[in-house]
């Protein structure tokens, strides 16, 4: 009889392997879902780990799960000012875009193979959703950005096209399952998830915002477990009431993160923790839950629509959504290229499983391969894409201060970064020489490698970047007196993952 402990060690162990193989997908630049799905598959039946796994329900509830706070913290780690004006083009691209795709994998499926077109169909809506995050992260790990808008579309267009692609899945499950079911009963029901799933999240997003500030939680631990449970609240009741409940979580994100709420820098960061650690146990499980030895008799067909996904579908639909957009074709055909697939297609193809489709065991392995596929073709080549295209931007990371500024609604001010260029007059003046207005206070000098802790004798140098803590009116006075004449009109900003932009100062 196996011992709880000896679980308890498994599941130590393999997550344990998962971050040192997230270590290493970044040395080697592959996506980390890749190993995480290797890693999987060697602890399954049929790897050396043997351990026997195929309860599609239990692999189904813990994608779900993992699903909703995956998208939360998406949506609470997008700024909507770098979001908003790509809005237009991401929503384009996660819903016609979406259906675009899916429609095209479900004609070469059944031309091509002869598959049944309600099946092929389905295949193209669960492997129509994207995974940015992973594009990200290879990106970061070879030092490389990109120009523009693009980064933004791209985050936009994936946290929010998984609602999209849930629909279609499980509304083409449901035909499937059931031929008196209607497809054009999906319409109506369309506009009914997508519209409730949205204005739930928006309400949720101010609700959840209200409840952290008012509050009074004697610790502070428990902020967290109360986000916890009200993001899983959040995705049930809109579900319940029949709306998108994926679509209510993000949306319930983004509104957060455009509001002030206390423990705002903590909550995020433990948000993003859960949704790695998500991730990971989601990709080991649904990698115990297929067999290798499956996937040989399905490697012709999953290759082929997954070569007919990169290179025709998904770039016929970007084109197609995009065809009204000021980005050129080099930005248009980076687009195209950075749709990698990642978790949510593999959770969505154990809805047929449990639906009992007589082609289910079929699909998932189509679909599992699909997502192979796509990691190992895009996702190692993504960072060579971006420099062929030239669209790549040298990657700037995110300045890490030895402070932590916690907003308040009760507190006016605000921290921002502001940086000395070349140019600038007050290069080689001494701080008590700026006549810097009443309200504003420069915490700390960030030069090079080193943090210097200013006094009034303090000399400013080109590169140097101040953290100023002051009021709105008091850092439009700093900035005239800190500007140089080739910065007006914004501050360089530094982004995480983002190269450098002429933008207003941003909140630290």
């Amino acid at each position: 009889m196996i011992t709880i402990e000896f679980l308890i060690v498994i599941v130590a162990s393999l997550l344990l392997l998962s971050i040192f193989a997230s270590m290493a997908s970044n040395r080697l630049g592959v996506p980390s879902l890749l190993l995480f799905m290797f890693l999987g598959m060697l602890a399954g039946s049929e790897g050396l780990g043997g351990i026997h796994f195929e309860n599609a329900y239990q692999a189904q509830a813990l994608g779900v799960v993992a699903l909703v706070y995956i998208l939360f913290a998406g949506g609470l780690s997008t700024e909507w000012s770098s979001v908003r004006p790509v809005l237009g083009e991401a929503m384009i691209l996660a819903t016609f875009g979406v259906l675009v795709s899916a429609l095209l994998v479900g004609l070469f499926a059944w031309a091509a193979f002869g598959v049944s077109f309600g099946v092929a169909v389905l295949i193209g809506a669960i492997i129509s959703s994207t995974d940015a995050a992973a594009v990200f992260a290879v990106l970061r790990s070879r030092s490389v950005g990109l120009k523009g808008n693009l980064r933004p579309l791209l985050e936009l267009e994936s946290g929010s096209n998984d609602p999209m692609a849930i629909f279609l899945t499980l509304g083409l499950t449901g035909v499937l399952a059931d031929p008196s079911n209607s497809v054009w009963g999906l319409v109506p029901l369309f506009f009914q998830q997508m519209a409730l799933g949205a204005a739930a999240g928006y309400f949720a997003g101010i609700g959840m915002t209200r409840l952290v500030n008012r509050l009074d939680l004697y610790y502070e631990g428990l902020y967290p477990v109360l986000t916890l449970g009200l993001v899983l609240f959040t995705y049930g009741a809109t579900t319940m009431v029949g709306g998108n409940g994926f679509l209510a979580v993000y949306v319930a994100g983004v509104v957060m993160n455009t509001k002030v709420f206390v423990h705002k820098t903590s909550l995020a960061r433990f948000h993003d923790g859960v949704a790695w650690l998500m991730q990971i146990a989601m990709f080991l499980v649904l990698g115990l839950l297929v067999f290798p030895h499956q996937l040989v008799a399905i490697a012709g067909i999953g290759l082929a629509i997954a070569l007919f996904l990169i290179f025709a579908s998904r770039p016929i639909s970007v084109f197609l959504c995009l065809a009204l957009s000021k980005l050129s074709v080099r930005e248009k055909a980076m687009i195209s290229w950075v749709g990698l697939r990642g978790a949510a297609p593999i959770v969505l193809a154990t809805f047929p499983l449990l639906a009992n489709l007589p082609e289910a065991v079929t699909i998932f392995n189509i679909v599992f391969f699909v997502v192979l596929m796509s990691a190992l073709l895009q996702g190692t080549t993504i960072p060579a894409m971006a420099r062929l295209l030239g669209v790549n931007a040298p990657l700037v990371p995110k300045r890490q201060y030895p402070i932590e500024f916690v907003p308040s609604e009760r507190l006016t001010n605000d921290l921002v970064e502001m940086t000395i260029d070349e140019g600038s007059p007050s290069v080689g003046k001494q701080l008590v020489e700026l006549g810097l207005p009443r309200g504003a206070l420069i915490v700390v000098i960030a030069r090079g490698d080193e943090f210097v802790v200013p006094t009034g004798r303090t000399t400013l140098e080109v590169g140097d970047t101040l953290l100023i803590f002051a009021d709105e009116a008091a850092l439009a006075e700093v900035y005239e007196l800190v500007a140089a004449e080739h910065t007006l009109g914004g501050v360089t900003q530094v982004h995480e993952d983002e190269p450098d932009k002429q933008a207003k100062p941003e909140r630290s």
